[in-house]
């Protein structure tokens, strides 16, 4: 018997809300924004503009707390029609440091699979976001040791991964990448030819989402809803292979 693909050689994984907890720190935040500028305009209204220009901004600033920040400011200047004060901006920028200094929150059976995974193949990480906030993070977390690579990209792109496996001498059938997010570590890893899990979070940001239509047409889609079910995934997709 011969198998239709060779095993996986290298297994990566997304960051926030795939290895640890992250929409958590941003959302708090978003709500505390909110309550500053809640004398100027409505809950619905501050949310929905500071949305736009997050999305807006993310050509120029990336993905990340400092990103985040500056579209707070934005959001602050522009909906107080430049009104709003020195020491209320400074309570901006002493926001986004409790979100840096924030601990790392591993989420429940990651280490456990990483564990299991190590001995059977490289581990690699691509996540977006600001390097700095990222490295700092994998250092806190208690968790770094298990990779072999990390990559910290500013867009999840077809191109991307394609540049991440050619770099480091990665064959596309012996790529898994495994993420929380359909639109950034699942969808354009599938529109490489290679293959993706996609473990959802219990919340993801409106700009992360993608449409059920987009979805229907990617048939080898493969969704687990927890980290813990990847090993049992693998094995019985091994024995399939086998027997192909």
């Amino acid at each position: 018997m011969t198998k239709s693909r060779q095993a996986f050689q290298t297994i990566a994984f997304d960051a926030d809300d795939t290895l640890w907890r992250n929409e958590e720190i941003f959302m708090n935040a978003q709500d505390e924004f909110i309550r500053l500028l809640s004398p100027y305009h409505s809950e619905a209204y501050i949310r929905e503009h500071l949305g736009e220009v997050q999305v807006r901004n993310l050509g120029h600033f990336g993905y990340g707390i400092k990103g985040f920040t500056l579209s707070m400011i934005e959001t602050a200047i522009e909906l107080t029609e430049g009104r709003i004060l020195g020491h209320e901006i400074q309570q901006i920028i002493d926001l986004a440091k409790c979100m840096v200094a924030m601990p790392v929150e591993v989420l429940p059976n990651i280490e456990a699979v990483l564990k299991t995974l190590q001995s059977k193949c490289r581990l690699m990480v691509i996540t977006k976001g600001d390097l700095l906030d990222q490295e700092s993070k994998f250092a806190r977390s208690g968790i770094a040791d298990y990779f072999d690579i990390i990559e910290v990209v500013s867009e999840k792109l077809p191109a991307t991964y394609e540049q991440i496996l050619a770099k480091h001498n990665i064959p596309k059938d012996e790529f898994l990448m495994i993420g929380n997010s359909l639109k950034s570590d699942v969808l354009p890893v599938l529109d490489i030819g290679a293959a993706a899990i996609h473990i959802p979070y219990h919340s993801t940001w409106v700009h992360e989402q993608v449409d059920d239509s987009i979805l229907a047409s990617y048939e080898n889609l493969v969704q687990l809803t927890d980290v813990s079910l990847v090993l049992e995934h693998l094995h019985r997709d091994k024995i399939q292979q086998e027997l192909a």
